[in-house]
């Protein structure tokens, strides 16, 4: 694609970048196929290829409108079209630099900023995890709206002690999953226990920052990055630890992207680089002990469904990994269509685009459905709490189903 990128671009560290991504676009139409809002919405403008025009307008000089910014926040960030692309267009951070520049020079509606920065802020909140116990505690009550977005408790159980394990990992702390569904943290720490591995959490970690990004604050969320390496670097300098285990894949898929979004700091581009070298999902530390594992789960096949996240396969490219873990562990697993699409999570995403977020989490438990599993089981929390609103089939991580295989031999 050529480009004649504006003065006001042309010299700076957003506009080179963008400039080289803009100019690997060949306008194929191949991402449009596998783009969940237009598979959704059918306009060209809701498509990878058309919000690549609208950004390489706006860096050429237009003048970007309410509408511009909406079609750029309709965008998942799912990459599926980063997957398809035969070009290697890298559209996810073309679009993150689309969105910082519109944002920067289109004003939004007090009522849309306010409930953006309350969202931020109720996510990143002390008080999150006692107003999601209360919700938890009335959610019989609560409107249909806000009871898809409080999931039912599930107890943590008993922690084992890790410190004598020779081989240690570190976890993030996150934001939101500790309060929402603690029982993926705790399932995790006993897992890893029963091969061998201790896990803990660095004092002074925390969100990873995906929530600030996404939500218009770029520098608050460097700023979370910047903490995270903190906490993280003393450990990692010193080879206390082996790895730094993800067990939600939207926050690996943007931890594993600090050397990227630090590598501007000279302070932190170093560092941030050493400690993306040592990021893993939880599957990438189970797989070489699955054999070793499988011969202690309860004897019991479980049919299940497998939805990848985004993060997972378009992101990180963890599909394939993934799915042979959980087959050598023993779980039958039953295809489906369109495993490739996006559930309409996304963070935020399904609480600013509720009716998009909800086509495509009945458009994607429609397409399970006829594989009949007994469960369903993914790699991220957002994707999890998203699809359980919608089914009465259990939607779980399948660290935990591992976990309770673990405690019922």
């Amino acid at each position: 694609m050529q480009t004649n990128l504006a003065a006001w671009a042309r010299d700076t560290d957003l506009g080179k970048e963008a400039d080289a991504i803009l100019r690997r676009c060949v306008h194929c139409g191949f991402c449009t196929a596998t783009c969940p809002t237009y598979q959704v919405l059918g306009d060209e403008l809701d498509s990878p290829r058309g919000r690549i025009y609208l950004i390489k307008q706006v860096l050429e000089g237009a003048e970007p409108t309410q509408s511009t910014q909406q079609h750029l926040d309709r965008c998942l960030t799912c990459r599926n079209c980063e997957t398809t692309c035969p070009s290697g267009v890298e559209y996810g951070h073309l679009v993150d630099i689309g969105r910082q520049i519109v944002e920067e020079r289109v004003p939004r509606p007090w009522a849309e900023k306010a409930k953006r920065k309350m969202l931020r802020r109720a996510m990143l909140s002390p008080l999150f995890g006692p107003a999601m116990r209360l919700g938890q505690a009335v959610r019989g009550v609560l409107p249909e709206s806000l009871r898809r977005k409080v999931p039912e408790r599930r107890p943590a159980g008993a922690l084992p002690q890790v410190e004598g394990h020779t081989r240690q990992v570190l976890m993030l702390a996150g934001c939101v999953q500790p309060s929402m569904m603690p029982s993926i943290d705790a399932a995790t720490i006993r897992v890893l226990n029963a091969i061998g591995i201790g896990a803990r959490i660095a004092p002074g970690a925390g969100c990873c920052g995906a929530a600030s990004f996404h939500l218009d604050a770029q520098a608050a969320a460097l700023d979370q990055m910047r903490a995270n390496v903190d906490a993280w670097w003393p450990l990692v300098r010193d080879g206390a630890v082996e790895a730094i285990v993800m067990n939600a894949s939207g926050c690996g898929a943007m931890v594993k992207e600090y050397a990227h979004h630090l590598r501007h700091d000279p302070a932190y581009a170093q560092r941030a680089a050493d400690i993306v070298a040592l990021v893993k999902d939880v599957a990438e530390i189970v797989a070489p002990q699955a054999g070793e594992l499988r011969q202690r789960l309860a004897d019991k096949r479980v049919r299940a469904a497998f939805h990848p996240p985004c993060t997972l396969q378009h992101w990180q490219g963890l599909r394939p990994l993934s799915e042979r873990l959980l087959a050598d562990l023993g779980f039958e697993l039953r295809p489906f269509a369109e495993q490739h699409l996006c559930c309409g999570s996304a963070g935020a995403y399904s609480v600013l685009n509720p009716e998009i977020a909800l086509a495509l989490r009945d458009r994607k438990l429609g397409a399970i459905a006829p594989a009949a599993p007994d469960v369903i089981l993914s790699a991220n929390i957002g994707c999890i709490g998203h699809l359980q609103s919608g089914t009465g089939t259990p939607v779980r991580h399948w660290i935990e189903v591992v976990d309770e295989q673990l405690a019922r031999a």
